[in-house]
């Protein structure tokens, strides 16, 4: 059980996080942040295996890197091939494409990323996925997504089926819309909903799923929860609101109201893995960042951005701009909180694998939901 201490009385505090989410910070004092808690730190060290002193030094880079991405961007101009956090180096590198004039090059490194030089610029790439992305695409083609280390739009398909005849017409049309790189991948991905099987989440239909991130008025979850039968329960079965929105396929996101003596706090939860996460913002990690998920069946875990702006194919029909993480993640998880440090990442879409064995796990980004219906984060 997760509910201790605050539990009962913070009812709806935890409701709305419930099912979603994930680390957490202790409030700082007047003039001071604390970037993370005693519990964070330990479950980095534990599935990143660092010290903590380690632990510390990395999620202080992290938001560093955070930072300067906007910066560099900037700087970087039409150039710009993409950026991604080394966690070799605790720096921020920044691809600028072939052809750079001087000063531009000067200009990045002024903001004291690290340069790497590539053929194609993040607009060559992201105009190549966007030809992808209005292609009809095999199921055994799991996704693709732009990769800015390599300069190329990755294809991924399941293991052992490269050959099948309708992936490799995808593939040929794909090779003509620009650069691209195939990988072989273990599974299809799925999403993460459930049926009814009871534990601490939200209920629709004969659903259970995860909630993501408190808005005022409501919280964000994921889109496939939906069941269009209106009413949401709360952990405990009372009535909690009804979907305003939702989008499944082709995005996976949607919002719920609140009333009926539920209200919204800016908390993740820990599940006593870790103490509850304190949400102060949404700007996005680079890929390459430490990253926590929590939900309502594998409750708290931790992994690394793997890649951003992915086309992920599910059998349902394919869902764009999702990021693609190495957090594992099971049914019932579904839009649960994706989190880095004290800043909102987005709410689990789907992915292949368990908790047991390992997986991959894609979000849906949370600033595209708040842009969508027009939400406002709740933060601290």
């Amino acid at each position: 059980m997760r509910r201790t201490g605050i539990m009962r009385a913070g009812l709806a505090v935890l409701l709305l996080l419930g099912a979603g989410a994930t680390a957490s910070t202790v409030p700082a004092a007047a003039g001071e942040k604390q970037p993370a808690s005693a519990g964070l730190l330990t479950a980095m060290q534990r599935d990143f295996h660092l010290t903590k002193a380690e632990a510390t030094a990395r999620l202080a880079a992290e938001q560093r890197a955070t930072a300067l991405e906007p910066k560099v961007r900037r700087a970087a101009g039409t150039a710009f091939g993409g950026s991604w956090f080394d966690a070799d180096t605790n720096k921020l590198t920044v691809a600028v494409a072939r052809g750079a004039s001087a000063t531009t090059l000067r200009d990045v490194r002024a903001t004291g990323a690290t340069v790497r030089t590539v053929p194609h610029s993040a607009r060559e790439l992201s105009a190549t996925q966007a030809k992808l992305d209005k292609l009809p695409a095999p199921e055994a083609v799991s996704g693709w997504h732009v990769d800015a280390k390599a300069s190329t739009v990755v294809v991924n398909v399941v293991e052992g089926k490269r050959t099948d005849n309708d992936v490799r017409a995808f593939l040929a049309r794909a090779r003509a819309a620009g650069p691209i790189t195939v990988e072989q991948v273990s599974a299809a991905p799925t999403t993460f909903a459930a049926g009814t099987v009871g534990g601490d989440p939200f209920y629709t239909g004969n659903v259970r799923c995860s909630i993501g991130f408190s808005v005022y008025g409501g919280f964000v979850t994921a889109g496939h929860c939906d069941q269009h039968t209106g009413s949401v329960y709360g952990w405990d079965r009372s009535y909690v609101g009804n979907f305003q929105g939702s989008s499944f396929p082709g995005d996976d996101y949607a919002w719920v109201n609140v009333g009926s003596g539920w209200w919204t706090v800016p908390v993740v939860l820990g599940w006593g893995t870790v103490s509850d996460q304190l949400v102060r913002g949404s700007n996005v990690a680079p890929v390459g960042s430490s990253i926590c998920r929590s939900g309502s069946t594998t409750h708290w875990h931790c992994g690394t951005v793997l890649a951003m702006n992915e086309t992920v194919n599910y059998s349902q029909g394919a869902v764009h701009q999702m990021t693609k993480t190495s957090v594992c993640a099971e049914p019932g998880d579904s839009g649960g909180s994706f989190i880095s440090g004290d800043q909102a990442q987005g709410v689990t879409s789907g992915g292949w694998g368990n908790c047991s064995s390992g997986g991959e796990t894609w979000f849906q980004p949370v600033n595209e939901i708040l842009n969508r219906y027009g939400l406002t984060l709740h933060t601290a």
